[in-house]
């Protein structure tokens, strides 16, 4: 199956489709005539016109004032990625690396940047074939675009670098060669349009938007599972309280419960209790808020991602060149921090459920054993997920607030999108292995509910899971447990 690059709108939907399918990226007959016309009209612009055009004619950043001779415009654009491949620090995940490929040719193929459609179509060899650059997570300041980590992913269309192809990290000139494929002689321009995007910042926004709404609906189904097993009221889940206030999301988690929790046995009996805890009787609140927020964040990266973020940016039919901002990570740096605090409300909410859990009331026993003190029983697990609770808050600290001048004051305002960007991916994470451990508990306590059981759909659940992870009589070596919730998480996703 194949996935046609065009200037039709690209869902976060269809790009999950095509990473998660493995579909090949074709490119449409009027994306390359767009690419082609753009192209040929920057040649002919230069041809006839004396005036410099930044970056095109002229040098980068501070260096604009300085203009270039035309016999070595192709050497100023390899420059250009040799020298602003500075990353450092950790590989950025191959899955990652895929979808900055991806949203890379969608950018370029609208004709507005000028490059040659050779270029546009190695780009597609490369995603086609798993033929993926070495980038590293570290070095850009999210304005201009993500120059250092799109330079990486470039230096391989001219056999520089290095790839991760057939299981392996190879020198990019060697796997260019095993496939026949000649190194691309950069034009004017190119090197810009390649350098100059929200590509990097984008990829992590995307995939961490795919992974916290499934954690969203985990959120739901294991909450439900924990109220259910810490015999919580469904009282404040009715319609009625949320449609007095009116949040979406607030009224979708309220009827998801219900839902879940509907021919609960466990539900029915009478309560002694009057009030649930916060982390229980809050839940619709809570998630319900996270909710809406991934909503506003899907709403901004679906704009980014069908959008034209390189610069200059060219109009052929205004015969126009624009030097302006488009690369500026503004909009995406604060959508990404704010998804960060909302995942990480999740899990923040998460660990308290299990706090509660194992806290020895409404007929439980302390941590969850029929014999503690002997045992410790579910005591640690609810300490390591407090610590990486602890940890995301840290890292819920927004980016997009700082900002620090480069090239000479040239570049003066920065978005810092991309440690946005990679510190979200922390918090998903993150939140993904707390639900794991609260997963863990929930299915722990209801079985100390037995005979009652939980609802059909709750049941259903804790069967499933009960063939990853058992329940635990005497105290054993915990971590492969948890280890294995969260496969069980990832595995259920997908």
């Amino acid at each position: 199956m194949t996935h046609k690059i065009s200037a039709d709108h690209l869902s976060i939907e269809r790009v999950r489709e095509i990473i998660e399918k493995g579909l090949k990226l074709e490119l449409s007959a009027d994306a390359a005539k767009k690419i082609t016309r753009c192209r040929d009209y920057l040649d002919h612009k230069m041809a006839t016109q004396t005036e410099p055009i930044y970056g095109i004619t002229t040098g980068f950043g501070s260096l604009c004032n300085i203009s270039v001779g035309r016999d070595e415009l192709s050497q100023l654009q390899k420059n250009l990625v040799m020298s602003h491949a500075c990353g450092t620090g950790d590989r950025v995940p191959s899955e990652i690396v895929r979808l900055m490929l991806l949203l890379k040719i969608q950018s370029l193929s609208y004709g507005h940047s000028g490059v040659q459609l050779a270029t546009v179509l190695r780009l597609i060899d490369f995603f086609n074939e798993g033929v993926l650059p070495v980038v590293y997570e570290q070095g850009s300041l999210g304005a201009s675009g993500d120059l250092s980590p799109l330079a990486h992913m470039c230096l391989p269309l001219f056999g520089l670098g290095e790839v991760e192809h057939g299981g392996a990290t190879k020198p990019a000139a060697e796997v260019l060669a095993v496939k026949n494929w000649q190194p691309i002689e950069l034009q004017s321009k190119e090197g810009l349009a390649l350098l100059n995007g929200t590509q990097f910042m984008s990829a992590y926004g995307v995939w961490s938007l795919v992974k916290a709404r499934r954690l969203s609906e985990w959120a739901d189904t294991i909450g439900a599972m924990s109220l259910d097993a810490f015999d919580g009221r469904i009282e404040p889940f009715c319609d009625e309280v949320h449609l007095v206030r009116g949040h979406k999301g607030q009224l979708t988690t309220a009827r998801n419960f219900r839902r879940l929790l509907e021919g609960s046995e466990i539900l029915a009996r009478a309560k002694a209790h009057v009030q649930d805890p916060y982390s229980l009787r809050c839940i619709p609140q809570v998630h319900g808020a996270s909710k809406d927020t991934i909503d506003y964040v899907e709403s901004v990266l679906t704009t980014e991602i069908n959008a034209v973020t390189d610069n200059p940016t060219v109009f052929p039919d205004e015969d126009m060149v624009v030097s302006a901002g488009n690369f500026h990570g503004q909009p995406i740096a604060l959508a990404m921090d704010f998804l960060a605090i909302a995942v990480a409300e999740l899990g923040n909410i998460s660990e308290r459920r299990t706090y509660k859990l194992i806290s020895g009331t409404r007929g439980l026993p302390a941590f969850l054993v029929a014999k503690p003190g002997l045992n410790s029983g579910f005591m640690i697990p609810q300490y390591t997920a407090a610590s990486i609770v602890s940890q995301s808050k840290g890292l819920c600290w927004p980016a997009s607030c700082d900002s620090i001048p480069s090239s000479q004051g040239q570049e003066d305002h920065v978005s810092m999108g991309s440690n946005s960007a990679t510190k979200l991916r922390r918090v998903v994470l993150n939140t993904e292995r707390v639900l794991a451990i609260e997963l863990m508990n929930a299915a722990q306590a209801l079985e100390f509910r037995r005979p009652l059981h939980s609802s059909p759909a709750i049941e259903k659940i804790h069967a499933d899971y009960r063939r990853t992870v058992p329940f635990v009589d005497n105290d054993v070596v915990m971590y492969p447990h948890i280890e294995a919730s969260v496969k069980f998480l990832q595995d259920a996703a997908n």
